[in-house]
């Protein structure tokens, strides 16, 4: 398994450079050459596996044994997954009115992000040991990624991690899972910009290809393909939790209700039914809805600034994965994203071609939701079923109280409750918090200030050079 830039300008790479990476050197994001295909009786056999074997059934067809033995790849897959507090790593809930909730969220930072950066933060290790090549990891983050990426490499010797967090964007539970983790190899910035705003440096130090050869940039945002591949194992495993029975030809649809930031998750989700997975796709966001009038109108363009809401990670105007799916609806058409995507960088505005649009409209399904229709999903899923939603998984809830479909359907959950008390609380209902949680605000912080009227993208360039020096 090969992969390739979405804009076709940087060759084939294997998993471990694309892994490394991050971003493409023609800008572009990686993907797999050629999605594999499975069929009916390779689902059936898939439908008995457990989580912890999906993604190890997965993570075997995107990486070659040449470069991580079998064997290895399924103990590093046990080892990211050892610190999950479900003894299945994730759990569906089955609730009133056939709501199907699929908890992403029993990770150290109680965050879907946790399964794929964990495993992430395996993959990087094993390569740079055996390299014996150290890495500085730059991540910008809307609530969950920063704490995610922390926690998976958070004390290694042969990479430093750099993130940056929207302050005041972010509850306070998010930001102090990030400030109070104090390693000599994480380094937190407090900056005083929206989640897009704090992408802005991150993305110029990338651009800068000496200075990114020199110190071995990688992102471990959603742009990095492996998140993007363990991602696709919630898919299968919600489809095989909900379908009705497999004995039947062609195998039954099961609708699966994504709630979309960035996009990563959703290209996931368009990834595994490339591959034959039997699902009907539906990207819920909150009041930005870029990615929801791309699909209903093919308008791929920004508005004027970002909405703070109450599923504060999602709030993000410039979706980068949007690309990774562009490029799969274009059949691979790499001239035609570098095309679409200059032009976006450059106006910020994208109508995308007529066929594109019907593809990507045929495909997926969308809808923008606001705070108040996040408040009543939350207080209804309460006293439906006594179950509290994160306010990003009522942005999915919501879509299946408002839609009623005759199809199984599955709501991911990509976070627990606990971690945003303010929008409990705006919905009337009493916070539960776990220990964990609790003990947060007793430790002590750590973090970089950066103001409005600074060079960030200067700041974060000389802070890199003095620990490399160091």
């Amino acid at each position: 398994m090969e992969y390739v830039s979405t804009r076709g300008g940087a060759g084939t790479v294997d998993f471990e450079e694309a892994l490394l990476s991050g971003y493409a050197p023609d800008g572009g994001l990686f993907m797999p050459q050629h999605i594999p295909s499975l069929d009916q009786d390779t689902l059936q056999s898939w439908s008995r596996l457990s989580y912890r074997q999906l993604v190890k059934e997965l993570c075997c067809l995107f990486i070659t044994p040449e470069l991580i033995p079998r064997n290895t790849l399924h103990d590093l897959i046990d080892k990211a997954f050892s610190r999950f507090r479900h003894k299945d790593v994730v759990h569906l809930s089955r609730l009133k009115d056939g709501l199907n909730v699929l908890e992403l969220w029993h990770g150290v930072t109680f965050a879907f992000k946790d399964l794929s950066l964990s495993c992430t933060g395996q993959f990087l290790q094993y390569f740079l040991e055996k390299k014996k090549k150290h890495v500085t990891i730059l991540v910008g983050t809307s609530g969950d990624t920063g704490s995610s990426a922390i926690e998976s490499v958070r004390g290694q010797k042969n990479m430093d991690i750099f993130v940056l967090l929207p302050k005041g964007f972010c509850t306070q539970i998010q930001e102090l899972q990030m400030t109070t983790v104090i390693e000599d190899n994480v380094h937190v910035f407090a900056a005083h910009g929206n989640s897009d705003e704090v992408d802005e440096p991150i993305k110029e130090l990338f651009a800068d290809v000496d200075f990114a050869r020199k110190h071995n940039l990688m992102s471990l945002n959603s742009i990095n393909w492996s998140r993007i591949m363990v991602q696709m194992a919630h898919y299968f495993y919600a489809y095989f939790q909900c379908a009705p029975s497999l004995d039947t030809t062609p195998l039954p649809v099961v609708e699966i209700v994504v709630p979309t930031g960035a996009g990563g998750n959703i290209t996931a989700g368009c990834i595994a039914q490339k591959m034959g997975l039997p699902i009907r796709l539906v990207a819920v966001v909150n009041s930005n809805d870029i990615i929801h009038r791309t699909i209903q109108h093919g308008d791929f363009s920004l508005s004027e600034s970002v909405k703070a809401t109450l599923a504060s990670a999602m709030d993000i105007q410039e979706p980068y994965n949007v690309e990774r799916i562009l490029w799969l609806f274009s059949d691979s058409n790499s001239h035609l994203i570098k095309t679409l995507m200059e032009q976006f960088s450059v106006s910020k505005s994208l109508k995308l071609p007529e066929d594109l649009h019907r593809k990507l409209s045929e495909t997926l399904c969308s809808c923008s939701v606001s705070n108040e229709d996040i408040v009543r999903a939350m207080r209804r899923c309460w006293e439906e079923n006594c179950y509290l939603l994160c306010p990003h998984s009522a942005v999915a809830v919501h879509y299946h109280y408002s839609q009623p479909t005759g199809m199984p359907r599955c709501c991911l959950a990509p976070a627990s409750a606990a971690k945003f008390q303010d929008a409990l609380l705006r919905a009337g209902l009493v916070p539960q918090l776990p220990p964990e949680i609790t003990a947060l605000t007793a430790m002590e912080t750590r973090s970089t200030p950066l103001e409005r009227g600074q060079d960030w993208a200067r700041m974060l360039r000389e802070r890199i050079e003095a620990i490399a020096q160091r």
